[in-house]
C-alpha cells in the first residue's frame, strides 16, 4: 500500500489529522494545510503524477538553503514520490521592513562561494528537469545546462524553429562577452514573487526552490521577470553586497533560461520574448 501523509504521520507519532484547508497559489502541485487533533497545522504539497524524485529533490534544495541560515526556510518533515510534508509557516501581512529583510537575507545567501557550478544532484525548475552536473566553468554550465538544454527540448517539440535555435547557439557561445567572471554561489533558482512567502509573523521565507550553485545575478534577474520587487529590496541587497552597478544590463541573458522553461511548460505565448532576446544578442 502506498504511503500517504496520514499513514506517515501516524507512524511518526503525530496526532490524528482532523481537517484540511486548501491553499492556493501552485500551478503544478496541489497544496493544503493539514489540521491535527492537537491544533497544530502542517503544510502538504502533493501530486500523484509527479516525477518520482521531484519532491525529494525539493527537500534537498530546501535543506541546502536552510543550512546557510540567511532567510527563513520551511522545515521538511518528510518527502516521497507523491508528496512533501513540511512545517506550516502560516500567512500574515508584511512587516514594514519585509523587503529590506529579504534583500539583506538574499545577499547573505549569495555571500559564500561554492566550489563549482551545478549542484549535489539534478532537480526541477517547476516541472522541468534541471540538470546540475558539476562544472568549474560558469559560462559552459549556463550555456549547456541552462540555455541549450531547454532550447534543444523546445526545438524537438516544435516550439521554436531552426533559425531561432541558431541564434541561441550564438548567445551560448558568446556569454563571456557580456557576463563578467563571477563565483558560483548557492541560489534559489526560481526567485519570483510567488516563491517568496510572507509568514504569519510578517517576515519573508523562501519556498519552492530550484536551487543550484550558479551566478548570484541570475537570482536577482529572475525577480524582474514578472514585474520586479520593490526598490527597497534591491537597495537592501546592494547595501549588503558587492553587486555590480551594471548588473541590470545582463537581466535578459539570465532570464532567457526561464523564458525557455515557460515556453516548454506553457507554450507559444512565451516565444516572442525568447525571440526578442535572441534577435538582440544572437545576430
Amino acid at each position: 500500500m502506498a504511503e500517504t501523509p496520514e499513514s506517515w504521520l501516524t507512524q511518526a507519532g503525530y496526532p490524528e489529522v482532523t481537517g484540511t484547508e486548501s491553499v492556493s497559489g501552485g500551478c503544478i502541485n496541489a497544496a493544503c494545510r493539514l489540521i491535527l487533533a492537537d491544533g497544530q497545522t502542517l503544510f502538504l504539497k502533493s501530486n500523484p503524477q509527479a516525477s518520482p524524485d521531484m519532491f525529494a529533490a525539493e527537500a534537498t534544495g530546501l535543506a541546502a538553503l536552510a543550512e546557510r541560515k540567511a532567510l527563513r526556510i520551511p522545515n521538511v518533515l518528510h518527502a516521497n514520490k507523491h508528496f512533501i510534508l513540511m512545517e506550516d509557516l502560516g500567512a500574515g501581512s508584511r512587516k514594514k521592513d519585509y523587503w529590506q529583510t529579504l534583500g539583506a537575507g538574499l545577499s547573505r545567501l549569495h555571500h559564500q562561494p561554492a566550489k563549482h557550478f551545478g549542484f549535489s544532484g539534478h532537480n526541477y525548475c517547476g516541472a522541468t528537469p534541471q540538470a546540475n552536473t558539476p562544472d568549474g566553468n560558469g559560462y559552459r554550465f549556463f550555456a549547456q545546462k541552462r540555455i541549450l538544454n531547454l532550447a534543444s527540448r523546445c526545438l524537438e517539440q516544435d516550439l521554436l524553429q531552426a533559425e531561432l535555435m541558431t541564434k541561441l547557439n550564438r548567445i551560448a557561445e558568446r556569454l563571456p562577452q557580456w557576463i563578467p567572471e563571477m563565483p558560483a554561489v548557492l541560489i534559489h533558482g526560481d526567485l519570483w514573487s510567488g516563491n517568496v512567502h510572507c509568514c504569519e509573523d510578517g517576515a519573508p521565507a523562501l519556498v519552492d526552490p530550484a536551487a543550484y550553485w550558479g551566478w548570484a545575478e541570475a537570482d536577482l534577474a529572475m525577480t524582474r521577470l514578472f514585474g520586479g520587487f520593490p526598490a527597497e529590496f534591491y537597495d537592501s541587497y546592494r547595501a549588503n553586497s558587492a553587486l555590480a552597478e551594471d548588473w541590470e544590463q545582463r537581466i535578459p541573458l539570465y532570464n532567457l533560461y526561464h523564458l525557455l522553461n515557460h515556453l516548454l511548460l506553457f507554450g507559444g505565448s512565451y516565444l516572442a520574448s525568447v525571440a526578442e532576446i535572441a534577435d538582440r544578442y544572437g545576430r
